[in-house]
This record gives C-alpha cells, structure tokens and sequence, in this order.
C-alpha cells in the first residue's frame, strides 16, 4: 500500500493547535445558558487546568526545540518557532473568550442565584470590611512571608504555579515617592482557602471574596515602614517537562525525585498579571523573568480560575447542579456468589461510571483474602490518594501472596504520588517492578493466579482505563473480567516482559505496543480497503482520546479513497481534516464534551461482515504505538461485542454533547431542531439502572432462601 500521496503536509492539522480546539470545546460548554449555572463554572475550571498542563509540557518542549535550534516541521509543516507564534495568538484569544464568559455571562447569572463573587476588595461594606480585616489579622498574616528586593536582597525565587501579589514600595517619608520604587512580593498561602465566605449585605443570599483580595486589602500591615504604591496579582508558568536519561540514571526513583525539585524552578514560559498592573510593575516582572511580550497574559478578572471548582463545590445551589450520578450495580455481580465463580460463569463486561467500579477492587480485595490465590500482578499508572487497591496489593503481600506491581513512575505530574505507592508497596512485601528503559508501561491490566480442585486457573482484568476509584467516577471506560486460560497466558508473558525477562514466541489475543501494536492496526485497515475494493462489507468506527500519528491517519485517508466508511469520535486532538476531495470525503469526526470525560479506547471493523472489534489503553498517537507498552484486547464474547455496538452507535447518534468536524477545522454541534434529543452519556445512566433493577428483581424471584413447611394438622383434631 504506498501511503504517500497522503502525506502532504496541508492534509494534517497541527497537534498543538488541534488541542486547543479541544479547550475550545471545553469551553463552549460554559458558554451553553441550557446547562445548570454551576455546570457551567466546573467547565469554566476545567478549561484554566488544561491550558495550566497544555502550557507546562507542550509549550515547554516547543520552546525547549527551539533553544536547541531544532528546525525540523511538523506533519502540518510548521516549525517549532511557528506553531509557538500560532498557540500565542490563539490562546490569547482563547483567555479573552474565557473571561468574557466569565464576567458577562457567569458572573451576574450567580449574583441573580444570590451567590456574589467580590472581585475586588474596594467594593466591600462596612461591616464585610471588619470581617475580612479580623479575619486577615487571625488567620492570614500568620502564615504570609512578604519578600522585598532591593541592592541587598536579590528577586526571589518565585514557585510554578503559585499566585502571587507583587506591589512597588516606597519609604513613608517619601511623600512624594520621587525616590526610587523597591519591588516586594507575598505568595498567596496555598495552604488557605481561596475562596473565603463573609457575611451577605442582604438576608438569604452568600457573599465569597478571593484571599488574594483580603492579602491585597491589608498588604499595607506587611510593610509597616513603608508606603504601598500598588499592589497586584500575578502567577507564572514554568516548563515542568521532566527530562530523565533512563540510561545514566542507576537508580531511577531517586533520579525522578531530584527532577521534581527541578520542576518548579524551570524557565518561565507564561506570565499572568492583572490587566489593570501598574507598567512599572509588570516591567520589573517582565526582566526578571526574562518572558516576551508574546508570553504575557494580561487578565480581567481574577487570576487562575481553577478556583471556581471550590466554589461548585459550596454547599447548597443544589438546583443549579446537574443531579449527582450514582454508578450502578454490576447486574453479574448483585448475587451472594464469590467474584471467582462469577467470572468462571462467562466474561463480564463493566462501562464505568455508569457501572460501579466496586467489582473491579473487589477482585484485588477478594484475591488478597482468598487463600487459594496464589500470586497478583497488576500495572498501575495513577491511582487515588487512598487508593482501596493499594491498601489490598499490600494486604495480600502480608498474607504471603506472589504480589508483582508495575508503578509507572513516569505518569506525569503523578511522579511523585507514584514514589510513595511504591515505597508503601515495597514496605509490605510486593515485588514493585518500574517498568521498562525508555518506555512509559500505560497498560492497564491485572492477573490473579488461583489454585483450584481443576489446577492453577488465571484470572484476567483488561481496561481502558487506570485502576483509580476517584476517576472511575468521572471518566467513561471499559474493562472486561475473563479466565480464558489464552488470555490468562498472555496476561503472564505480559508481565514477564514488564519484569525483564523477554516477550514470548507468540501471543494468543493481546495486542501489545511498542512490539507490533501498529502494524496489525494499520492491517486491519488495509483489509477494509481492499474489502471496499472487492465491493465487500467495509467500515472502521473507533474511538479514542487522539489521533495524530502520520503513518495511521494517511492508512485511513488511503482506505477513505477505496470507498471504506469511517466513523472516528476523538475527544481530544485530531490532526486529521475531513471532506478532502478523494481523501478523505468518507471520513466523519465528532468529539463528545460532557459531563463525564471520555475515555475509553473502542476499534471495530467490519472486515466483510466478520466483524473484529478491540478495547484497550492506547491512543492512536506515535507516543502510544511506539514509545509506551500498551494493550489492546479482542473482545469475543458475543453478548459483550452487542453491548459495544451498541455504546458506539449511541454515541454517533449523540445531537446534544456531540461536536461535528467541518471541513474547514472547525468544531460545530448539530441543529436539534424538530430532532428528538439524545445525550448518549444519560442515556448510559438511564440504561445501567434499569439493567441492575431488572437484575435485583430476578435474583429476588429466584431466592434460594428456604422457608419451613408449616407443621401438618392432625386429622383427628
């Protein structure tokens, strides 16, 4: 198949420019007046923490290539100092609509709620002014360090991330301040709320002011001996790209924890100040930093909005929160029975959150008690603060159990909460592996070995996603519980890799990156094409978080030309354009922005109506097929593929959190008029109770509880 008629540059979008689309996304949904007011402020939150990770590593490693004078370009053919020059002008832009949004529409809607936000501290009563002052002096001033700079005292080191307030002072009997200005600076305490509640001018309603306001109102107390000219807020962004050569490094735990400390002294790489900030001010941060003009971000209103999701989570406003989604039962598993006989019974198949995630850290929990089990392994990538299936890896080590854990220590920005897992781990007893040189292992998959009357039997969880019960809520995902004894092989030679032994000489159903991964799927797409060709049943719908591997997406335009009908939904960065006249006319994209993040990974084919579909972690981005050990699974059970069908063709038939792909670039939702309204996710919601109500009331009917016979009457009496 020769691909490269479908590899000009202006065939492809910039990766870098397609994830801002996606934010796009995020925030279109805070712009959307049909959503609940305080739906609205999470998406509104969501949007500063993707651009705050965007900034930290994307932006960070273009700017890193091009102080390396790397002048190689892109599948979209711009260089590094292009795409730099193309996120400015676009994120500038992005940041105006976000607080726009913010103070013209979110803004009043909440003061109408009777919720208000003061902005700024000037507007405060008399009485609010009392309690932000007693409040400052009992609870603030303690914890502050202001730090001045003059010819004694150099620019302090100011931390990633952190929002600070910068003010120009001047002596107290400089009346006129016709002396020179000295720059001081006071780190807003992360260690305090930021949103601070004070008492309402009228009854019934709340009133919140930001800590950096009441820091500002009451700055003055920091520098007694001096006059405060003006005082703003301003935050930084540093590159936090970690750099580790796996190679020179002997121990890698110990090398990633010198490279965190290194992550908050990193080059600045964006510099968020109030737009109102005295020019004197911002010229001195603007030196110190070293940042270009391009690199600045002038603010109107408060800064790092990351905050608005403490105030969606405030009591009360229940009415103008969607309702609160509680994950149903798993309808195989709303029995008495042992979770190992369960799945001896037939694979079961679990679509989180809509389904409970309680089974899958059961199965750790079960297997850690269950003396019959021999041995666990798992791989975990991120995992929660008080993880259940931490504290059961480390119980069934204590129980004597075979307990091997691969801990990716290079999952980013979870480095450091990986570190203590794994130290934790090790303390119990379990056999902690840290993957591969080189290779970041984002698999998801568990084994449990289990001695039984038959012999050893393996028992096999695959996912989409990590074994995390705090996202499990959160993200939609798949996984699959099976003791077919090939996937049970697999799941063993799997982990013997991951362990440094070597891969095995063949494998039975898994689909393992960096190995092969690629090319069997860029073979299961050449066999659509040539199926269309031969005038056979040919489709592709998959689903995933992005696309932007050239060698996959130019197989795909190929297939496109040869009459293949593809379906993509990505929910994040797709480089691909669609409608190309002879490329890609077949080829439809939607992405989907709800209330849960999309997450699972879903490939079918139709391959002339034998249809094959798979699951598994992997993306198809170069990072995923070639730099990552990854699996992808088939999913055989034929119970299980319908279900699948099903998700995918609700999702395609989503009108209400669904965005369209235009031929131009850009993102559009369909017009609903006159259409009946199907947000897939509800739908899922809606489909998942109804499952586990029917199953609660069959299992009822067919109680195995005894009831005694009443004794027999005597005849005679």
């Amino acid at each position: 198949m020769d691909l490269s008629k479908f590899e000009k540059p202006e065939y492809y979008v910039n990766r870098e420019l397609s994830w801002l689309k996606f934010d796009e996304r995020v925030l279109s949904e805070a712009r959307d007046k049909s959503l609940p007011l305080f739906e609205r402020l999470k998406f509104l939150s969501i949007t500063s923490s993707n651009l705050d990770e965007f900034f930290m590593v994307r932006v960070a490693s273009l700017k890193d290539q091009v102080h390396a004078g790397y002048k190689k370009k892109d599948i979209a053919g711009m260089t590094s100092e292009e795409q730099l020059r193309e996120i400015s002008k676009q994120t500038h832009e992005l940041v105006k609509v976000q607080y726009s949004t913010f103070n013209r529409s979110v803004l009043p809607a909440l003061e109408k709620v009777g919720l208000h936000l003061i902005a700024e501290h000037e507007d405060l009563n008399q009485k609010q002014q009392e309690f932000v002052d007693r409040y400052f002096e009992d609870n603030v001033y303690p914890v502050l360090t202001p730090m001045a700079m003059d010819s004694s005292r150099p620019f302090p080191l100011i931390r990633n991330k952190t929002l600070n307030i910068g003010a120009l002072i001047a002596k107290k009997n400089n009346k006129k301040h016709t002396k020179e200005l000295e720059f001081a600076t006071v780190q807003v305490p992360s260690v305090l709320p930021r949103i601070v509640e004070i008492p309402s001018a009228k009854k019934g309603d709340r009133t919140v002011i930001l800590l950096e306001e009441i820091i500002e109102r009451n700055i003055g107390k920091l520098f007694l001996s001096n006059d405060v000219v003006c005082a703003h807020p301003y935050r930084i962004m540093r590159n936090a790209d970690l750099t580790i050569d796996e190679d020179e490094a002997e121990d890698l735990l110990v090398e990633i924890q010198k490279q965190l400390k290194k992550r908050q002294w990193g080059e600045v790489i964006r510099l968020e100040a109030e737009e109102k900030m005295d020019a004197r001010l911002l010229d001195i941060l603007k030196k110190e930093f070293e940042i270009k003009e391009a690199d600045i971000y002038s603010i109107n209103g408060p800064l790092d909005l990351t905050m608005l999701m403490k105030l969606y989570g405030l009591e009360g406003f229940d009415e103008y929160k969607s309702p609160k989604h509680t994950p149903a039962p798993v309808p195989q598993f709303q029995n008495d029975k042992d979770i190992f006989e369960v799945i001896r019974e037939g694979d079961v198949f679990l679509h989180h959150p809509y389904m409970s995630f309680d089974p899958v850290v059961d199965f750790v929990r079960q297997a850690a008690k269950d003396p019959g089990v021999l041995a666990i392994k798992q791989t975990l990538y991120r995992v929660s603060g008080h993880s259940p299936i931490i504290a059961a890896l480390a119980q069934a080590a204590e129980n004597g159990k075979q307990v091997s854990v691969l801990v990716e220590l290079k999952a980013r920005f979870d480095e450091e909460n990986n570190i203590v897992w794994a130290k934790m781990l090790e303390k119990a007893g379990c056999h902690v592996i840290y993957g591969l040189v080189g290779l970041k292992t984002h698999s998801k998959i568990t084994l449990v070995v289990r001695r039984e009357e038959t012999g050893i039997r393996r028992y096999v969880h695959l996912a989409t996603g990590n074994y995390n019960d705090s996202t499990a809520k959160l993200y939609t995902d798949c996984g699959i519980f099976t003791c077919d004894e090939r996937f049970g092989e697999d799941a063993t030679a799997a982990f013997n890799m991951l362990s440094g032994y070597s891969e095995p000489k063949r494998w039975n159903r898994l689909i393992v990156a960096p190995i092969w991964m690629k090319n069997r799927f860029l073979q299961m797409i050449e066999r659509e094409a040539e199926h269309a060709k031969q005038g056979l049943l040919a489709c592709i719908v998959a689903k995933m978080n992005s696309l932007c591997d050239p060698a996959i997406i130019s197989a795909l335009y190929h297939a496109s030309s040869c009459g293949v009908q593809i379906y993509l939904l990505v929910r994040g960065i797709c480089c691909m354009k669609v409608g190309i006249p002879g490329v890609s006319e077949n080829i439809h994209v939607r992405s989907i922005v709800g209330e849960f993040l999309e997450h699972s990974r879903i490939f079918y084919f139709q391959n002339g109506g034998a249809e094959e579909i798979y699951m598994g972690s992997a993306d198809w981005m170069p990072r995923n097929l070639d730099r990552r050990v990854e699996i992808v699974f088939p999913v055989e059970d034929e119970q299980i593929k319908k279900e699948i069908k099903h998700i995918l063709d609700l999702e395609f038939r989503d009108n209400v959190k669904a965005h369209l792909l235009q031929p131009d670039g850009t993102y559009e939702k369909q017009d609903k008029r006159g259409k009946t309204l199907i947000n897939s996710q509800m739908e899922f919601c809606a489909e998942a109770q109804k499952k586990a109500k029917k199953q609660k009331k069959a299992e009822k009917n067919h109680s195995r509880v005894f009831i005694p016979a009443e004794p027999v009457k005597d005849p005679e009496e």
